[in-house]
Parts: structure tokens; C-alpha cells; sequence
């Protein structure tokens, strides 16, 4: 079963595990980002970040829900309004996910949770979403796809991955018109 649930203590070391010993998520979620860090720095990093969202009220809106599949941390979904390379003066939010966990990959989890999460922001006034990726990451793409996530901005050549160029892809999402 997957369920999105706010963070708990323990998946502080899952993160301390998925920044720093298990990082091969990262060759998929903006890999031109990436940043040498210690598992000290990210368990004061992440516990920081859990000590200030433990405490949220139950109504406050959420930017991040943590993933778990049949009981087990796998990934997180998110919302952000910095595009980058794209204007948003709309504030219209952009949804992201990670599975850093490999087995919940290529099993429908990634769709399913994004499903759910974009349900999260549906019910809480929005009225369409972006998602970002590059043209590179098939398995975002058909999640994408799947959701019903339309092209909506390519920006050439935008992103070297592992000395390759790819395109950078914004994607739109209507919610107005679903049921």
C-alpha cells in the first residue's frame, strides 16, 4: 500500500542514507545539481528540518509528504514554485518526487504518489501544477505521461548530464476540468 505521510524521526537516517551511501537516485533527480555532503552534516540538516515540521498543525499546508510503501520509507514528493528557467509569476506550483529507494521503482509507486499528492493540492486550490525534468529521465517522463501531464516549455541543450546535453522540459498538468 502507498501512503504519503508527514516526516517521523527514523526517516532521518533514511535520508543520511540516500544523500550520502545510497545516492544513485541522484543520477535521475537533477544530476547537474549535485553536491558532495558528510552523514553528519545531513543528519543535522535533516534533523533541523524534522524539528520544524513536527509540530505543524493538521489543517497547515504541506510542501512535502514522505512516501511509504506497505509500511516502509522509499521517497518523498514535493511542491516548489522556482522554475528556473521559467517565469511563474502565477505561483503555480510544481510538483517533484523521489523514490531513492530502488525496489519501489518501475511499480507504479512514483505515479500513484504524485497522484495522490497532486489530489493534496487539488483539494487545496490548485487549479492546474507544473512538473520540471529532463529529457533524459524516461521513467519521469512516462510518470508524467501517465498522469496526463501535457509539454508545456522545452529549453534545448539546457542541461549536461554525465557530458551528454539533454532538453529541459516543464510540463503542464490541468486540474480544473478532472473529475
Amino acid at each position: 500500500m502507498i501512503k504519503l505521510r508527514d516526516m517521523i524521526g527514523s526517516d532521518i537516517e533514511d535520508y543520511v542514507r540516500w544523500f550520502t551511501v545510497e545516492t544513485e537516485w541522484m543520477d535521475w533527480d537533477a544530476p547537474w545539481e549535485t553536491e558532495a555532503t558528510t552523514a553528519e552534516a545531513e543528519r543535522a540538516g535533516w534533523t533541523e528540518y524534522y524539528e520544524q515540521v513536527k509540530e505543524l498543525p493538521q489543517d497547515a499546508p504541506r510542501w512535502k509528504y514522505e512516501i511509504e510503501l506497505d509500511g516502509r520509507h522509499v521517497g518523498w514528493v514535493s511542491r516548489y514554485y522556482d522554475l528556473g528557467y521559467l517565469e511563474n509569476a502565477e505561483k503555480i506550483p510544481a510538483v517533484g518526487i523521489d523514490l531513492a529507494e530502488p525496489s519501489a521503482r518501475g511499480r507504479g509507486v512514483g505515479t500513484e504518489a504524485l497522484r495522490q499528492f497532486i489530489g493534496y493540492l487539488k483539494a487545496n486550490g490548485a487549479r492546474c501544477v507544473y512538473t520540471q525534468t529532463w529529457s533524459g529521465n524516461a521513467a519521469m517522463l512516462r510518470t508524467a505521461q501517465k498522469l496526463g501531464f501535457v509539454p508545456y516549455v522545452r529549453r534545448k541543450d539546457l542541461r549536461t548530464v554525465r557530458g551528454k546535453e539533454y532538453d529541459a522540459l516543464t510540463l503542464k498538468l490541468d486540474l480544473s476540468s478532472e473529475e
